[in-house]
């Protein structure tokens, strides 16, 4: 008889759970202690928290001596009342009286000060109801169709008990919905294998394009470096930036989740799980350049509308706004360097079985709000604002100064160009942006329907109550991932002109201008 409800999930048999029992349902009860009482059957986790007996009876070693030297007749009673309680028809839960915790005490206290056992404070005995009636009662031993009298109600959630499978060695400090010592597995916990595979190859491919994409435009800033002059000169630091975060994916591509999850140990009856932390120096390194690239990426993207204002609104040429590079450089490099190494420090990194990288707010929503939803929502709220100022700017040069023909041609083909890059810049990172968001929304019911459905398989407490259940979609990551890669292509825009196509073949000629 459950205890409580649930969704009805299949079973998958595993070696590590061999002999386990099936969560929340009656048991036959196993520890030699509470064998041979008048009831047989017991459901786990008990009133002690305890989700399965091989736990309980390592919490009652410490009464074994007290038991076997018989200080009390009701001592063993009122253990296995509490570690394996008896499992009535009703699905629900018996406590044992006060008066039989106050015996048991008061017989076995000068014994267990002997042995130098303390009474815990979970079995204080005014947390028993009031009552002197034996253990168990006779009308938890009858059918429900005997009874019309039923016991105290089973009312609250265990929260999340970290599987056996999952557990990690303490000294790593790894973390997972809350629980210290424990990982999520892997290969992802939400996708089937087949659907990881078709992940993989997908952003291995557009890696590639989009490696091209700006090594080309670095290429091409070095064949001839006086064309790109401040206020466009960020641009390249940009396309820079984003050739190592396509670099990165690309390397992912290639180590499949080898560095992103942890090799299994089946004698220790661990399975793989994600990486995390520091401790994988391959996954570190992955982690600080992408996540430094892609926070430099969005930077440079502000200070490209920064430069541009200046050009705009103050009229500053381009020696004077050169004269600022070092300011910006210091921004540029320092502020995603600064978040790097607090996140270095925070030991938030976690591996992305998905493309094999390893990033960071994956399974953490604090760090995914505080270390990329709130930087790129600022890097979007300046550099637009700059951006509109600095357009409307140009449009008011245009219309009230009067130009020459082919000057007001160029000024209006600049206009254009800001406007079509800008908007090839924002929607791809205003979609990353939006993922992040609905994946901050909705990780929460993810996370549970998760429980829900392996809690069964990992022989652990089921959710209580599931209001909500929900799978994630695998293109909603398909298109985040996308969008992080194509962020960086319009920097191809900027520089595909007829000018670079001269220069290159210039350049395979042998007539490269020099600097």
């Amino acid at each position: 008889m459950c205890l409580l409800k649930y969704l009805v999930v299949e079973a998958i048999p595993m070696e590590s759970a061999a002999g386990s029992h099936s969560m929340f349902t009656c048991e036959p009860i196993t520890l030699r202690m509470c064998q041979g009482l008048p009831y047989n059957s017991t459901f786990m986790p008990n009133l002690l928290n305890h989700y399965d007996q091989q736990t309980a009876a390592l919490a009652m070693e410490p009464f074994h001596p007290m038991v076997n030297l018989q200080c009390s007749s009701e001592l063993r009673m009122f253990l296995c009342a509490l570690y394996t309680p008896v499992c009535t028809e009703y699905g629900r839960m018996t406590l044992p009286c006060r008066r039989l915790c106050l015996r048991a005490m008061g017989d076995c206290y000068k014994l267990m000060d002997m042995f130098g056992v303390k009474w815990p404070e979970e079995m204080d005995c005014n947390r028993f109801p009031d009552c002197d009636e034996p253990y168990p009662r006779p009308v938890d031993l009858l059918s429900r169709s005997d009874s019309t009298e039923s016991p105290i109600s089973v009312q609250r959630d265990y929260g999340f008990w970290c599987p056996r499978e999952l557990k990690i060695d303490p000294d790593l400090g790894y973390t997972f919905l809350g629980v210290r010592d424990c990982s999520p597995p892997c290969p992802n916990m939400y996708f089937q294998r087949d659907e990881l595979v078709f992940a993989r190859y997908f952003i291995g491919v557009v890696s590639i394009v989009c490696l091209s994409a700006t090594l080309f435009t670095f290429l091409t800033f070095l064949i001839d470096v006086s064309r790109f002059r401040y206020p466009e000169r960020p641009i390249i630091f940009y396309a820079v930036c984003y050739m190592m975060v396509s670099l990165v994916f690309f390397l992912g591509f290639l180590l499949e989740d080898r560095v992103a999850c942890n090799a299994a140990s089946p004698g220790r009856f661990r399975a793989s799980t994600v990486t995390q932390g520091s401790h994988n120096k391959v996954c570190t390194l992955l982690f600080m350049v992408l996540y430094f690239f892609t926070m430099a990426g969005s930077v440079w993207w502000v200070i490209l509308t920064i430069t541009w204002f200046l050009a705009a609104v103050p009229k500053w040429g381009s020696e004077a706004i050169e004269k600022k590079a070092l300011l910006f450089h210091a921004c540029a490099w320092g502020l995603p360097g600064c978040l790097t190494v607090t996140l270095l420090a925070m030991n938030k990194i976690e591996g992305d079985s998905v493309s094999g990288v390893c990033f960071v707010g994956l399974y953490d929503r604090t760090a995914l709000r505080w270390f990329l939803l709130v930087p790129l929502g600022l890097d979007v709220l300046v550099g637009v604002a700059l951006l509109l100022v600095g357009i409307l700017a140009l449009n008011r040069v245009r219309m009230e100064i009067p130009l020459e023909k082919e000057n007001q041609d160029k000024l209006v083909k600049f206009m254009i160009r800001i406007g079509v890059f800008s908007v090839l810049y924002l929607v791809p990172l205003l979609t990353v942006i939006a993922c992040y968001l609905y994946e901050n929304s909705y990780r929460t019911v993810w996370e549970t329907t998760w429980v829900q459905e392996r809690c069964r398989e990992y022989h652990i407490p089921c959710p209580y109550q599931v209001e909500q259940t929900s799978r994630p979609n695998l293109s909603l990551f398909i298109i985040k991932y996308l969008m992080m890669l194509v962020v960086g292509i319009p920097s191809v825009f900027w520089v595909g002109s007829k000018k670079t196509c001269f220069e290159w073949a210039s350049f395979f000629h042998g007539h490269r201008r020099k600097e």
